[in-house]
């Protein structure tokens, strides 16, 4: 049977509650994903789609990125344990997920929505290496987070890959390059093209 270790991190959800520790479950990892390109060593899978809102279900790591922040701007070193924001990519119908609220007010004035850190957003720490030697945080490491995530927005897919991902479910048949498009897609390519 699979050994879950659980470690602690820190939760920012995106209804605007403030930052809280929560556990973070992992898993050994078995079969080779886009996450384990990382590693060398025998690694373990975070789960934090655990406790993102609104999240497609079944998709497991696919439906989730994550952005690895090793020093602070105009740092000459990088951290000795270093931090990984996990978010999610994948909604369960389709639509954007909301802003994070809880980090647009730590941004304030420079929040920019074109980036903005949407759905719950997780940060686990670790040392040497983000999938097998993840470590506790602590609230002691919000400020060092605070600090990264005022001047940081959310590393974002570029409108063209969506729309090229977009046209590909399209052209499925060769039959809808030869017709309208209907208003609901007219629409749903709206929403992506404008983030609205």
């Amino acid at each position: 049977m699979e050994r879950i270790v659980n470690f602690n991190a820190i939760l920012f959800p995106s209804d605007g509650r403030p930052p809280t520790i929560v556990q973070l479950m992992t898993s050994p990892m078995s079969l080779p994903g886009h996450h384990t390109s990382y590693t060398i060593n025998p690694s373990r899978m975070p789960h934090p789609e655990v406790h993102m809102d609104y999240i497609a279900e079944n998709l497991g790591p696919r439906a989730w990125k994550y952005q690895l922040v090793e020093a602070l701007d105009c740092m000459n070193r990088k951290f000795a344990c270093p931090y990984i924001i996990f978010y999610p990519v994948v909604s369960r119908d389709g639509m954007p997920f909301p802003v994070n609220r809880a980090i647009r007010d730590i941004q304030g004035r420079r929040f920019n929505e074109d980036n903005a850190w949407r759905g719950n957003v997780l940060v686990a720490k670790y040392h040497d290496n983000p999938f097998s030697s993840l470590m506790d945080a602590s609230m002691a490491d919000f400020p060092i987070l605070k600090n990264y995530l005022l001047s940081h927005g959310c590393p974002q897919v570029s409108t063209s890959i969506k729309l090229n991902l977009f046209h590909a479910h399209l052209h499925v048949c060769p039959l809808v390059t030869m017709m309208p498009l209907p208003p609901f897609l007219i629409f749903l390519r709206q929403r992506i093209l404008y983030h609205i």
